[in-house]
């Protein structure tokens, strides 16, 4: 007896193909007639490894933000807590720490910090051991407001960390922070990397009727005015706030938890044009650093541009060593006849100079030489 097979049978030996049995196939052992179908990737592995190159390199960072609410005995558990989450850069807010410093806070992290009162504000900005020395500038602009640039890879890339005054502050402290925050932006080339980790002691809100271009859907509740200046800002500086684009549950998008209240108040900041190099942003939980706040983390593949290749410039060059041989005579010759017949060379150098270098190339011709700038 024999029975046509029509259906598809997966080839489990070679991933991304099917086969299919075609015409007839004897029961009995008589050998049958197999094709393989379906579509192959085109190319193998060295073309893969082309097209991975002509890509471009790119660079694996967690960068997150924290207010801690204060920085006295907390240095070592905050570098433990980083060190088990592989997080590379933290934003730090209200670390009620004077002065203007960096300090080495254990296993291998340094915090940059700037505050002028021990009672309260202060920012700062910790960073893995790896990039410290990547640190090219750092401007503490006030105790709400520091920033940090570094160089990655060739990328430059700057770290702004930020601590907005609370809802019941006046609007002067309010007007003048987002005023620090605008000239720092304003500093900023517009080639360069920019991540912004703050508390703005704001709520953007869920949904994004009318601020697409700034911010996604997943918020939490309703907006307010801080929060309003949050999305004010990010339209004025064309910046994403990276949270609110990623479907988190509820509990991965709260920053604030006291007693019964849960909010949104830290957020993370980056040029919208850079926003395709996120790829998840959401709250750690089960921490206990902060007792209040929980850390935001952003996990970001910097893009590594190629480096352009050096122009080749062609420079002509002169056969000055034929003099040595049967030219001399013939150069001294023509140099005279160039000059008016003068014996004495003119006052003018730079004419007299010229003059030279044009009788050497029609006396002794010349040489085409490739120079990289």
């Amino acid at each position: 007896m024999r029975i046509v097979i029509t259906n598809f049978i997966p080839d489990r030996s070679r991933p991304g193909l099917t086969t299919t049995a075609i015409g007839a196939v004897d029961l009995q052992g008589a050998g049958g007639n197999w094709a393989t179908v379906g579509r192959r990737s085109r190319g193998g592995r060295r073309v893969h490894r082309q097209r991975e190159k002509r890509k471009g390199k790119s660079v694996g960072l967690r960068i997150g933000t924290l207010n801690v609410g204060t920085m006295t005995g907390k240095g070592r558990e905050l570098a433990d807590m980083m060190e088990r989450r592989k997080v590379d850069i933290l934003c730090v807010q209200e670390t009620r720490w004077k002065g203007s410093k960096a300090r080495s806070i254990g296993a291998g992290f340094k915090l940059f910090y700037y505050g002028v009162d021990s009672k309260r504000n202060g920012v700062g900005v910790v960073l893995k051991e790896e990039f410290v020395r990547n640190v090219l500038e750092v401007k503490r602009v006030s105790d709400r407001v520091m920033s940090l640039k570094l160089e990655i890879e060739g990328v430059m890339s700057n770290v702004v960390s930020g601590y907005a005054p609370q809802v019941g502050c006046e609007l002067e402290e309010k007007e003048r922070f987002w005023r620090e925050l605008d000239e720092v932006m304003e500093s900023i080339p517009t080639g360069e990397r920019v991540v912004i980790g703050a508390d703005f002691n704001g709520h953007v809100g869920e949904g994004n009727t009318g601020d697409e271009e700034v911010m996604g859907k997943f918020g939490v509740k309703e907006r307010n005015l801080e929060g309003q200046m949050v999305v004010d800002f990010a339209k004025r500086m064309d910046m994403a706030v990276v949270n609110t684009y990623f479907q988190n549950r509820e509990e991965h998008r709260v920053t604030y938890k006291s007693g019964g209240r849960s909010t949104q108040v830290d957020y993370i900041l980056c040029r919208r044009g850079n926003l395709k190099e996120i790829s998840d942003c959401k709250v750690v939980v089960g921490e206990s650093v902060a007792r209040q706040h929980r850390m935001v983390v952003c996990r970001m593949s910097l893009l590594v541009c190629k480096t352009k290749r050096s122009k080749i410039e062609i420079e002509k060059k002169s056969k000055w060593w034929k003099l040595k041989k049967e030219c001399c005579e013939e150069f001294r010759q023509k140099l005279r006849q160039a000059l008016g017949g003068q014996v004495v060379l003119p006052d003018d150098w730079e004419t007299t100079a010229e003059v030279i270098r044009e009788t050497g190339r029609k006396v002794l011709g010349v040489i085409w030489k490739e120079e990289r700038r």
